[in-house]
Parts: C-alpha cells; structure tokens; sequence
C-alpha cells in the first residue's frame, strides 16, 4: 500500500492538502516496518488545487494521503481516483504514519478557518 503524507516541509503535516508542494511518500509492505520515504516535491502545475485531473500525476498510485485539511474540491478529486484520505490533527509525519502502519486512528482534524475561503473557491472552482 502506498501511504502520501502532506507536508510543509518534508517533516511536518500540511495544514492543506490541496496546496501541498512537498509530499512524502511511503511504499508499505505488511510485516516490513516503516520503510524510508521518498520525497516528491510537486512543480506548481502538479499541486492538486491548480493539476488538471486529465494529465499523470506522480501521485498517481498512492491509495491513501495524509493531511491536517483539506477542501470539498480535493476530497472529491481524490474519491474518484479511489484514495482514501485522512485528516489529522497530529503535526508530525513520523507519528502519523506509524499510527496507520498499527491500525491506530490518528487524532480528529482541528477547525480551520481557512476551509471556509476553500469552500468559497470550490464554489467557482473547476473540480
């Protein structure tokens, strides 16, 4: 299972997933531990608030991601495509992730005032 995780910088959780640049990358075999990630930094076209769905992504094979928001638009981009996204309020991609590889729940997402302007822009968006 590939596991994407959101970040500001390659360490802490992105506070929205949408206008993430930098992602972390975890290819997760059963029984095998925490594997080394690989970090994708995505070029401004490729982040998911401004990639037209139509073209690759190298993103592509990931079937969960990881972030502490996200909006409607993203969320359904991202249904679509057959990813299961979680919300967290836990800021530190290391723990994140080990906490999905035992099959504990991460903490519950925090309010965010700024899903309110993204729900705004979806309003008007293309996705």
């Amino acid at each position: 299972m590939k596991i994407a995780i959101a970040t500001d910088d390659f360490d802490k959780v992105a506070g929205h997933a949408g206008q993430a640049r930098h992602w972390l990358l975890y290819d997760c075999e059963p029984g095998v531990g925490v594997p080394a990630a690989r970090r994708i930094e995505l070029e401004r076209r490729q982040v998911f608030h401004h990639w037209d769905a139509d073209e690759a992504h190298p993103l592509d094979t990931v079937e969960v991601m990881v972030a502490r928001s996200a909006g409607d638009g993203f969320l359904r981009r991202m249904q679509k495509r057959g990813v299961n996204i979680l919300l967290t309020s836990e800021t530190d991609a290391a723990p994140a992730l080990q906490k999905i590889l035992a099959g504990e729940a991460l903490p519950d997402p925090r309010w965010d005032v700024s899903l309110l302007l993204c729900k705004l822009r979806d309003l008007f968006s293309k996705h």
